[in-house]
């Protein structure tokens, strides 16, 4: 290149003769020539199309490229055995030709990709109240000292970027309905779309396409607060690009340092004061103002939250001889008459409702331990199995169950089990609670502990003074005329004193 911009210049502004420039570059006149009519700038070389021995299997080659592509690294055909293939189909020519070929198709192919695949993205706009968009994540905190890995929920409007986060121990669908509730609670309002990826919570089968077959649950939410989901091609995390974004962000503003609480309650609570706190403090990038003012802006195109969704996963279980239903590998108590019958199991993320013909049975606090080591935990309660010491009373000396009682209780049962009869005496007492406030039962146990007289007959007696002294007073006796009285009695003490008086004088 440097030649020819010599030689140019050589003739061009210095005006000298080709013969001379022939003398001293070495290069034949014709040569000179045809640069210089060309008004090339730089030398290009044209490279004659020669033909190939590959091009009758161009076609052949390049397809059975694309079906390789299509599976996977293991399972793919190397350019070796695709020449060998070739030769068994008459190809002639070195494998040299073929890797060549091989190597320019993979290529053009990344070219390809590079300007029209996931290279290349379009910018996206959102107009207020339009859209949300929905993720998890995995991170990690100290609750009660003890280092807990935790699946984070991040829920953020498109519009106006705000932003909320909230932690939870599991990824179920139970987690997943609570989350976007508080979050639209946050938020203060629902947007007319959600976009999410295809979590399991929400997908049961990805079909062709946009095709989904949605989770029952899911839709049944999603038709509660009227937002339409819609769900991004499989492995396109892009298409959701900004809550994914947020979770790298979360990770720096609010995971770093570790936070520390008591409990994962505390913790929500402290995350959504931050994630409300930091809207004020980051610009919106587009929009003049920060989140926090674009988002006061938004939150009138957002349809009221209304009443929450009841967001719980329905189990039927069927419940022990021993009074049991079990989920996670934990065991829970059921009221004795339902026992070995089927009940209904409503699991919320912190509590678990059981449920039968048509009412409320009970309600335990749900356990969720991660240790799958450890033997799972018994929730009793101690009043579901009242129907059954009725029956059998020595049960009560060692059942499992009533060491959850109250300590008074408990030091009363250690008064009557000395006796004989004393178990039958103990459970008379406790089924009182079924049939009295259970406060009121306890008071009435504690007053005859004090009192030394730790038997039925008085607790009982103190019982029903209690309970008549909280009584409604009785209303009047509408009587007959016939037995009203003509003459009321008068009280009069000095009556007594007149009897003294006669019991003195005699």
């Amino acid at each position: 290149m440097a030649l020819l911009s010599v030689i140019r210049r050589w003739h061009f502004r210095d005006g000298m003769p080709i013969r001379e420039i022939e003398r001293r570059t070495g290069l034949s006149r014709n040569t000179i020539r045809k640069y210089l009519r060309s008004g090339a700038v730089e030398p290009k070389f044209r490279v004659s199309d020669r033909p190939s021995k590959l091009d009758r299997f161009a076609g052949k080659l390049s397809g059975w490229l694309k079906i390789e592509i299509g599976k996977s690294r293991k399972q793919r055909r190397t350019a070796k055995q695709m020449h060998a293939d070739l030769v068994a189909l008459g190809y002639d020519g070195s494998y040299g030709r073929v890797a060549a070929f091989v190597r320019a198709w993979k290529a053009e192919r990344q070219r390809d990709a590079q300007s029209a695949g996931r290279g290349t993205f379009v910018p996206l706009i959102f107009a207020p109240g339009e859209a949300f968009q929905f993720d998890w994540s995995e991170d990690w905190a100290i609750l009660g000292g003890k280092q807990t890995k935790l699946q984070v929920a991040h829920t953020k409007l498109s519009h106006s970027r705000a932003f909320i986060v909230r932690a939870y121990l599991l990824q179920t669908h139970e987690m997943l309905f609570d989350a976007l509730t508080q979050a639209f609670r946050v938020l203060g309002g629902v947007p007319q779309r959600g976009i999410f990826d295809n979590m399991k919570t929400a997908v049961d089968r990805i079909g062709s396409g946009k095709a989904r077959q949605i989770n029952a649950r899911f839709a049944a939410m999603a038709s509660h607060y009227l937002f339409e989901p819609e769900f991004c091609n499989p492995a396109s995390g892009w298409e959701k690009g900004q809550v994914e974004k947020n979770v790298q962000d979360a990770r720096r503003r609010l995971w770093q340092p570790m936070p520390s609480f008591a409990d994962i309650d505390a913790l929500n609570a402290w995350l959504e004061e931050r994630c409300i706190a930091q809207w004020a403090g980051i610009q919106h990038g587009t929009l003049p103002g920060t989140v926090a003012d674009v988002h006061a802006e938004e939150t009138p195109s957002l349809m009221p939250l209304g009443r929450p969704f009841d967001g719980f996963v329905e189990h039927t279980k069927r419940v022990s001889p021993t009074c049991l239903v079990t989920l996670e590998r934990n065991r829970y108590s059921v009221p004795a008459s339902f026992a070995n019958r089927p009940v209904s199991l409503r699991v919320y993320p912190e509590r678990i409702v059981i449920a039968a013909e048509g009412r409320i049975l009970c309600e335990h606090g749900r356990i969720i331990a991660r240790s799958h080591h450890l033997p799972g935990r018994i929730v009793y309660d101690w009043r579901h199995y009242l129907a059954v010491i009725q029956r059998k009373p020595g049960a009560l000396r060692n059942g499992a169950p009533f060491t959850e009682m109250p300590d008074a209780f408990r030091q009363l049962q250690g008064y009557l089990l000395k006796r004989p009869g004393g178990d039958r005496e103990m459970v008379d007492i406790l089924a009182l609670v079924l049939q009295h406030d259970e406060q009121a039962v306890l008071c009435a146990v504690e007053l005859a502990l004090e009192a030394g007289v730790p038997t039925k007959t008085h607790v009982l007696n103190i019982l029903h003074r209690l309970t008549d002294g909280k009584a409604p007073p009785a209303p009047p006796i509408d009587a007959p005329q016939a037995l009203r009285l003509v003459q009321e009695p008068v009280a009069d003490a000095g009556r007594y004193d007149n009897l003294r008086e006669i019991a003195r004088a005699s």
